[in-house]
């Protein structure tokens, strides 16, 4: 019978026990993998999930950077032009397609009546999204973005920061009160009939409160009465789901709602008004004369740009409720997620679109601006002169997608133009054509290039900026 107590002689060289108990342990070994812990900072090992030879945005999911995973968006997102070609491609037969409602398709059919430009319309079109772009445009923004570029105290740096944080959330005040109304209601479906009774009465009561224009009172309604109730809610029936996280979204929204006051907009101002570089510009400005230039925006409410920006945001909200067949759904996700990140923070190019139908012909485009361009060295431009570089991407029908990349210094300008198949037989009238717009415009065509598009370009190539960001601090929680 065989000894299974292991008590006779172990065969030398095979003994399990005594070669563990020779391993000697270094704290340098980076074999050995750290116990992930949030809390602490521990010595580099052999774990991977931090991806960084992740630099270029491919590759997996990132969880340690916001910047990179914008990176990796902007190289899986579809581009807006040919989502906007989907989304209407066969044009007036997409609105009586099948799966369509009579109110989705009805909003399409305005959509596409808007398309429809002539020359001076483009102009205000483009013109219109030049205004609505940025909300510091202006003497005043200038001013101060001139004021923080010399001031030599951090102190005057903050508060011209906290002036336009307070300026962002005034601006936005009928956005924010939009996203009350919509926390609130979402709250109110999310919880029991028995609480969600009461909600809905406290957001009727805000409703009006907005309507009448009541700042002060709505203030004070959400603080003492709406958070108070839904904080006993969560207290009592510890809900840690929908509403919770839907009542820190509301937290934020009355935090920005405070503060985009007129009271704390104006003591803003008169903190800035009193520092001395700024006490002589900046004196002259009263309160009501600040609010009237601050309400005054470019572009205004009526604009092009704004009607055919709501009409879209119209249409995606019908589709997504339900309205529109899955094709419609899926092409207005990636139209949105498409426009979300263009307009991203760490977009630093200015980003427009054109659609539009021109002499019958549809043709749906996209523009990127940067006024602040490098060179191929990645140097500004030499002499004191700017370099412009700008990127059309256009999608126009029976034809195909052309990129169009133009690069100005001074009068001097540099075009590349990638054309589909279709176009290449006309590759020279094209070039002659694009020499005769520049020179008609006093601009001197250094080169003008036009090739067959082998692949669509890519914003990273054209402009190499955007990798900046990778070089700052970004933790992605």
């Amino acid at each position: 019978m065989p000894d299974l107590l292991g008590a006779t002689n172990p065969v030398p060289g095979y003994d399990k026990t005594a070669i563990n108990r020779n391993i000697t342990v270094s704290p340098d070994n980076t074999q050995i993998q750290n116990v992930p812990d949030p809390s602490k900072v521990v010595r580099a090992d052999g774990r991977t999930e931090q991806q960084d030879s992740n630099l270029q945005g491919d590759g997996g999911i990132r969880y340690d950077s916001n910047f990179q995973t914008f990176l990796q968006r902007l190289r899986e997102t579809p581009s807006l032009a040919q989502s906007l070609s989907l989304l209407f491609s066969g044009r007036e037969s997409v609105v009586v397609s099948s799966g369509l409602s009579a109110g989705i398709a009805e909003e399409m059919a305005r959509l596409l009546e808007m398309l429809r430009m002539d020359e001076s319309q483009l102009l205000d079109f483009l013109q219109g999204q030049f205004k609505t772009g940025t909300r510091f445009g202006g003497a005043l923004f200038a001013l101060l973005r001139n004021a923080y570029d010399r001031a030599s105290s951090d102190g005057v740096r903050a508060d011209i920061l906290q002036f336009l944080k307070a300026y962002v959330d005034f601006d936005s005040t009928k956005h924010i009160e939009g996203n009350l109304l919509r926390d609130l209601q979402s709250m109110a479906d999310a919880m029991p009939a028995s609480w969600a009774e009461k909600l809905r009465e406290l957001t009727a009561r805000l409703q009006n409160g907005i309507a009448a224009g009541n700042r002060q009172g709505n203030l004070q309604l959400l603080q003492r009465e709406i958070f108070p109730y839904m904080s006993s809610y969560v207290e009592r029936t510890h809900d840690m789901g929908t509403p919770r996280s839907l009542l820190t979204m509301l937290a934020l929204n009355v935090a920005r709602y405070e503060n985009g006051s007129e009271e704390k907009l104006l003591e803003g101002f008169h903190q800035l008004s009193g520092y001395g570089t700024l006490k002589g510009q900046l004196g002259g400005i009263d309160d009501q004369s600040l609010l009237l230039l601050l309400r005054s925006r470019g572009g205004g409410e009526n604009g092009g740009a704004v009607q055919f920006a709501d009409q879209l945001a119209a249409a995606a909200a019908r589709a997504f409720r339900g309205e529109g067949s899955a094709e419609v759904q899926q092409a207005f996700q990636n139209l949105i997620a498409a426009m979300l990140l263009n307009e991203s923070v760490y977009m630093p190019v200015n980003h427009y679109i054109l659609p539009l139908e021109w002499d019958g012909r549809m043709l749906f485009s996209e523009l990127w601006v940067d006024p602040d361009a490098e060179d191929g060295q990645g140097r500004g431009g030499g002499g004191g002169k700017n370099i412009m570089r700008l990127l059309f991407k256009m999608d126009v029908q029976s034809l195909g997608m052309f990129d169009v990349i133009l690069t100005a210094q001074d009068t001097d300008v540099d075009v590349q133009i990638s054309c589909p198949d279709k176009a290449v037989p006309f590759s020279k009238q094209i070039g002659d054509a694009v020499s005769q717009i520049l020179t008609r415009n006093e601009l001197k065509p250094a080169r003008v290039a036009v090739r067959r598009m082998d692949r669509p370009v890519t914003l990273t190539e054209v402009f190499p900026k955007l990798f900046e960001g990778k070089n700052s601090v970004n933790v992605k929680i």
